[in-house]
């Protein structure tokens, strides 16, 4: 199998600036990643009736758990100077606009999480749409990992 080659030079890139790093062994896997992100995302649909807020970051969660899966089947990894900035520009470099919901969802997340102020809060419906979006990226994820191969 060959190296995945769309996105190739944005990923060296990425290398070269710590954002990513390479990985090799047994964290070159991401098959148990995409397995914690379809937990996650049944907790998400559980509490979401009650906790919108909860809800939206943990289908957040599961949709990075599931980007980061298809970085670690090609024996990448985020740094913590590159974090889920790193793993989107990444997904959107080498899978393009199938993944442009993770984005969005990153940054909905972040303000979420550092609200600018007391009513920063999301509705049951924006955390129906964020679990539907990250089902999708679970899903495509699952697809593309036994295509991939080391970087």
């Amino acid at each position: 199998m060959s190296r995945w080659a769309r996105g190739a030079a944005e990923i060296e890139q990425l290398i070269a600036t710590r954002h990513l790093q390479q990985v090799t062994g047994g964290q070159a896997n991401g098959e148990h990643l995409v397995d914690r992100a379809v937990r996650t995302l049944a907790t998400a649909a559980e509490i979401a009736p009650g906790d919108p807020d909860s809800a939206y970051v943990l289908a957040y969660d599961a949709a990075r758990y599931s980007a980061t899966a298809l970085l670690a089947q090609q024996g990448l990894r985020p740094t913590t100077s590159g974090g889920p900035y790193a793993v989107e520009v990444a997904l959107r470099a080498q899978f393009g606009d199938g993944f442009r919901s993770f984005g969005a969802m990153r940054r909905r997340r972040n303000e979420l999480e550092y609200p600018s102020g007391p009513g920063e809060t999301t509705t049951t419906d924006e955390a129906a749409t964020a679990i539907a979006d990250a089902e999708r990226i679970c899903r495509a994820a699952r697809e593309l990992l036994s295509g991939l191969s080391i970087f």
